[in-house]
């Protein structure tokens, strides 16, 4: 590539932001397509772009001192878990602050992304609105992966109130009603909280077995503690045994309340009040959904409950239609990248923040990967054969496969210290 390079960054979330503030300082030419009219993605409640599922009550899962970009804390006076209101302020800030905002071109939304090689050099059109956009030496792509709700196979048999958690905003419609949560992700935690003060019966529907984390423990962030007691050299048993220790200490087993322990890895979950509304009665559980016929719901357990509405909170598919077929970065419902950031097939085609990470803050990791990405992009850093970076990539699913449960859920999972790990080595060994 020449020494300056034109970068098209597809989206001004958390991802996107950080990949233009890298790339910017190391002074390359960047240009920032957002769907909508803000800043922040899918932390903007109401977002124009129509792709945020943030409801009223969200705050971030993770302490913003890990969750925070590297460089850029959040405010000294911010709560340890900041709402929505405040990360999006708190993204804001950091678009100005790095001089990233006059380089975002709002309602823009990408329709076509197109691969053009000229003498050896592989450079990118971009369509917005129909339009070409500009021809660009590289792309990252940073538009999210939580705006295509993956419904559940039963949803069309509902007859009652039937949303995606993509959907759901505030607790007040579901007022004096029986309501069904499906899942026992954080989103479904995060609701089923919100709604249960106000339902007359709420029920969370848990088909996997879950390992719920309080949220503080011992007087501050349960993650402090993680961080203490967990070494890197500890096997994954040692860990689990760790975690299930804290979580009987905090709420007795999983079975009590009517879930199931995990023998494997699992997807941390919990909120702060979920289990009050358990003690008081305002929540149940019950297994997973064998079949639902007009507002009658069966369970695996073989009880049958009505419902007056249900709240699928079944995750989301990676949707990227701008892409032709042969960039997409998934194979099914695995992320097949190199280091869940490098096409392997497409020269000068990026991705940043296409994971789920099971601890700690997604955008610190976001901040990882976009700096390597500047690196890739400047020429500091080269990649692999394309015959390496599958293996690499193949190895990295098979690790996934052997640890987490076989669901769709985990197709984007990383451990957060043997991704950061994995990555610090590509880069030392990619350094040109």
């Amino acid at each position: 590539m020449p020494e300056r390079v034109h970068v098209a960054v597809i989206g001004a979330g958390a991802a996107g932001l950080c990949a233009a503030k890298h790339l910017l300082q190391r002074g390359q030419q960047v240009t920032v397509f957002e769907h909508g009219s803000h800043v922040g993605g899918l932390w903007v409640y109401g977002n124009d772009n129509g792709m945020s599922p943030t409801y009223e009550s969200l705050h971030l899962n993770s302490e913003h001192k890990v969750t925070a970009y590297e460089d850029f804390p959040f405010p000294p006076d911010s709560p340890l878990y900041p709402d929505h209101v405040q990360v999006t302020a708190y993204l804001n800030a950091y678009a100005e602050h790095f001089g990233v905002l006059p380089h975002i071109r709002f309602n823009s939304p990408v329709t076509a992304l197109c691969a053009q090689d000229s003498e050896g050099h592989r450079r990118w059109r971009v369509d917005v609105k129909g339009q070409t956009a500009g021809v660009f030496d590289a792309v990252v792509v940073a538009s999210g992966h939580q705006n295509a709700p993956r419904h559940p196979p039963f949803a069309q048999d509902f007859e009652g109130q039937y949303l995606h958690a993509h959907d759901y905003r505030v607790p007040e419609p579901f007022k004096g009603k029986k309501v069904l949560v499906v899942g026992i992700g954080n989103s479904a935690c995060d609701i089923a909280s919100d709604i249960a003060p106000h339902t007359r019966d709420a029920v969370v529907a848990a088909r996997s077995p879950v390992l719920l984390m309080p949220r503080m423990f011992l007087g501050v962030p349960t993650s402090r503690v993680l961080a203490k007691l967990e070494k890197p050299w500890m096997p994954w048993a040692m860990r689990r045994l760790i975690r299930t220790t804290i979580s009987r200490l905090a709420f007795g087993t999983m079975e009590q309340w009517g879930f199931r322990t995990p023998k494997t890895r699992t997807h941390p979950a919990g909120h702060h009040l979920l289990m009050g509304h358990f003690i008081w009665g305002r929540l149940r559980a019950k297994p997973g959904i064998a079949q639902i016929q007009g507002r009658q719901v069966t369970f695996e357990d073989g009880s049958r409950e009505d419902f007056d509405a249900l709240i699928a909170a079944t995750g989301y598919l990676v949707d990227l239609p701008f892409l032709p077929d042969d960039c997409s970065p998934m194979s099914g419902h695995w992320i097949h990248l190199y280091q869940r950031i490098v096409h392997p097939r497409q020269r000068g085609l990026y991705f940043v923040g296409f994971f789920n990470v099971s601890g700690g803050g997604n955008i610190r990791m976001m901040d990882d990967q976009s700096r390597w990405v500047s690196d890739l992009v400047t020429g500091k850093a080269s990649v692999p054969s394309e015959q390496a970076m599958q293996r690499s990539i193949l190895a990295d699913r098979a690790l996934v496969q052997q640890r987490y449960p076989d669901s769709p859920r985990y197709g984007l999972e990383l451990d957060p210290v043997d991704y950061r790990q994995a990555l610090a080595k590509a880069m030392r060994e990619s350094a040109a």
